[in-house]
Order: C-alpha cells, then sequence, then structure tokens
C-alpha cells in the first residue's frame, strides 16, 4: 500500500497572513522561519531547501549585510533540477546556484528574509 498523503498546491500557501508561532533552525540559530514556512518545509518535503536558504546567506558574500532579500526555486522545464536564487528585493539577482535534481512539488517558490526571518511573501 502507498502513501497517498497530500502534496503541497499553491493554493495551501494563501492561507498564511502572518504568524503566530516562530520556529528556528537547529543549525543556523539566528535564524527564525515563520508556519507558513515549516508548512513548506512539511508538506513539500523541503527542510533541505530551509538548511539551504540559511546556509548560503550566512556563507556567500553578496548576501551579507542585507536585510532583505528574496529567495527564489524555480525548477527548470525538464521537472527534474532547480535554481536557488537570491534578489535584492528591486529584481537585482544577487546569487545563484543550480541544483542537479528536486522533487519539490511546486514550479516555483518565493520566500523573503527580512532581518534574518525567513516567510512567505503573504505572511509580510
Amino acid at each position: 500500500m502507498t502513501d497517498k498523503k497530500p502534496k503541497l498546491t499553491e493554493a495551501d500557501l494563501a492561507q498564511f497572513t502572518g504568524t503566530e508561532q516562530w520556529y528556528r533552525h537547529p543549525l543556523f540559530r539566528k535564524y527564525l522561519y515563520t508556519e507558513g514556512v515549516q508548512y513548506v518545509a512539511e508538506k513539500g518535503e523541503a527542510y533541505w531547501l530551509i538548511g539551504d536558504i540559511f546556509m548560503y546567506q550566512s556563507s556567500q558574500k553578496e548576501l551579507q549585510g542585507e536585510g532583505f532579500l528574496v529567495w527564489k526555486l524555480t525548477l527548470n522545464d525538464e521537472g527534474h533540477g532547480a535554481e536557488l536564487s537570491c534578489e535584492d528585493g528591486n529584481y537585482n539577482k544577487l546569487w545563484s546556484t543550480k541544483i542537479d535534481f528536486t522533487d519539490f512539488p511546486l514550479k516555483n517558490i518565493t520566500f523573503w528574509c527580512v532581518d534574518n526571518v525567513l516567510l512567505l511573501p503573504s505572511e509580510y
């Protein structure tokens, strides 16, 4: 018998406006994230994505000192790989990397990181 748990959908994300609970990443303790981001990590099986965002944000010099960042995961047309990119909020790409394989259920997703808090745009 196969596990038929519901996958993450874009409609799911619309329910998140603000947050009542904060989460702290166990490896990147200076960062917090919201209920919406936790939902994406859980339902989209994407804890790896949250970890990658925090890892790159803390290690890439292009991203240091920025109080507002826009993170985007965009799957490629073949549906196996993706690009993870970071912008400054004015559509200027500051940094990006290729991901060879992902089974993330959405074609793309955007997060905002505001003063070390990762959130969905609707939660701002």
